[in-house]
């Protein structure tokens, strides 16, 4: 099948998917379900079938080394939220976004430190949210028709986006753009927007526990693709995120998220 064709099939259907169950379960859920691999999985395993297992596997260290990024993004919002309204609290924390992105340019860290450092990254922004909870926070409204075909459209314009520029910008900085966190954005602002700050952090603390399978999922595909092939890394590697979201979801069910 044409590469193209699998990005416009693959990646809305599993953002679909995420969207509805999310929609069913709540805040800290849809947060949990968005920190799954559904579009830089996509991104690695296109990149690999169009420039190759050593490309795609700098790029996955590299999506992995956008965790510090992604941690910025989430601790700038969550202490943000309370005080400034929706625009200003996402202009903010996406700035924080860029500028440490901008800074990893220049870092390479061997892999398995990378990999230690980046999950020491997500506990401590976990750590950095307020706790406090929001009396209003109701679930099961049913957000207007556009809202998954949006997210939809926006997903795949990204993956085709990331695989276009991947060869013009290089695999490490192509990594580190990949995991910016458009649809935790859109949640988060959204769920900032119509039910206070506390159900945007809610969003926030899911995903930063489903943020570790995430992690682990590029670790192994970045460890295991130049020598075990395409295949076998990537069932490795969702093995690995399997186990692991598993273990967030009993964490989130019993209230710790």
């Amino acid at each position: 099948m044409n590469l193209l064709v699998l990005k416009l099939v693959l990646t809305p259907a599993l953002i679909a998917l995420a969207s509805l169950a999310g929609r069913k379960w709540g805040h800290a859920v849809s947060g949990w379900i968005v920190a799954l691999p559904l579009t830089t999985g996509p991104i690695v395993f296109f990149l690999a079938l169009s420039h190759g297992n050593a490309f795609a596997a700098e790029t996955a260290a590299g999506i992995l080394a956008g965790g510090f990024s992604l941690a910025a993004f989430v601790i700038v919002y969550g202490r943000l939220a309370s005080r400034w309204t929706w625009p200003p609290t996402l202009a903010a924390a996406s700035l924080a976004f860029l500028i440490t992105t901008a800074i990893l340019r220049s870092v390479h860290l061997p892999l398995l430190p990378l990999w230690i450092l980046v999950l020491t990254a997500y506990y401590l922004a976990f750590r950095s949210l307020p706790r406090d909870r929001d009396p209003r926070l109701q679930f099961g409204e049913i957000p207007a028709w556009w809202d998954i075909p949006l997210r939809m459209v926006v997903a795949t314009g990204f993956v085709i986006l990331i695989t276009g520029l991947a060869s013009r910008v290089g695999p490490h900085l192509a990594g580190l753009l990949s995991p910016f966190p458009f649809f935790t954005s859109t949640m988060a602002a959204f769920a900032q927007h119509q039910y206070g700050s506390a159900a945007a952090v809610s969003v926030l603390r899911g995903l930063l526990l489903g943020l570790f399978s995430f992690a682990s999922f590029m670790f192994a595909l970045s460890l295991l693709l130049i020598p075990a092939g395409v295949a076998a890394a990537f069932a490795a590697a969702v093995l690995a995120a399997v186990v692991l979201q598993a273990a967030s979801l009993w964490l989130l069910r019993r209230g710790i998220g």
